[in-house]
């Protein structure tokens, strides 16, 4: 699905990976022609916008906020002030389509992590071409207890059940200008807010399209992919994510994902029937 104005539309093809497999001018003609007619969503069932062979990929320390918190929780400090000021940016594969969740689902904290946050971002869907065609919203989970013991864990950091929620809808990217959207974060506890920032897009270090041109460098991507852009936005360093949570992500102009928080990996078998 798409989101214009409010209005959903469900483009005229057999999977998202189909419609990432064609050129740009096309999926812009196929957006133009789809229609919802009374623009309800009340009928439909949110389900994560990524199918078949497309991968979500992730950026780190594109934002100067997340530069420090890397380095201030990292036994080898350096690498993360080194990365950010590197021609080359940190690009790491975050998540199967199938394991993505998506608004309303839960997201995860690691039973064997000890310091857990969500990382609020922009997603930018590239075609299999390259192309930009859109934009979305990622909350790329994180332990920052493993990331932070020793780098090399960072698989281990970023990729688990329930690490990766996106917002339902994909805003087609000819309708948003990417450069200066506001990204929020909520986090809310026992009916409270117990957490809450706000960044913007003009704070990245980096440009989507230039993110985009490193990821496709060395790699096909036959059916697209996702490229979550990083993070603004790091809660203090006292706070962790618990069971119960409740995490909101918006990025303005593009969508919003909420996600309850939950641990272990029980919770997320359905995924494995999708």
């Amino acid at each position: 699905m798409t989101e214009r104005d409010g209005v959903v539309a469900t483009v005229a093809v057999s999977s998202f990976a189909d419609l990432l497999s064609r050129p740009v001018e096309e999926i812009r003609r196929l957006v133009d022609d789809a229609t919802d007619q009374d623009g309800s969503r009340a009928d439909l069932e949110p389900c994560a916008p990524i199918d078949g062979r497309t991968e979500v990929w992730a950026s780190g320390v594109t934002y100067h906020r997340s530069r420090t918190a890397r380095m201030e929780e990292s036994s080898d400090p350096d690498i993360y002030d080194r990365v950010y000021e590197a021609e080359r940016p940190e690009l790491f594969f975050k998540s199967a389509a199938w394991r993505v969740v998506v608004d309303g689902e839960p997201v995860a904290i690691r039973g064997d992590s000890t310091w857990d946050v969500p990382e609020p971002e922009l997603a930018v869907i590239a075609n299999r071409f390259g192309e930009i065609v859109g934009y979305g919203v990622c909350n790329d989970m994180s332990s920052r207890s493993l990331e932070g013991e020793n780098p090399l864990y960072l698989p281990q950091a970023k990729v688990f059940a329930g690490a990766c929620a996106v917002a339902a809808t994909i805003r087609p990217a000819w309708e948003v200008d990417a450069r200066d959207l506001a990204v929020r974060l909520s986090i809310e506890r026992d009916g409270a807010t117990a957490f809450a920032e706000e960044t913007s897009t003009a704070n990245l270090a980096r440009t989507p399209e230039e993110l985009v041109e490193w990821l496709f460098r060395a790699e096909n991507f036959p059916d697209g992919v996702w490229l979550s852009t990083g993070t603004g936005i790091v809660p203090p360093d006292d706070f962790t994510l618990r069971e119960g949570d409740v995490v909101t992500v918006t990025v303005d102009g593009v969508g919003t994902t909420t996600n309850p928080v939950a641990t272990g990996r029980a919770a997320w078998t359905y995924l494995e029937r999708r």
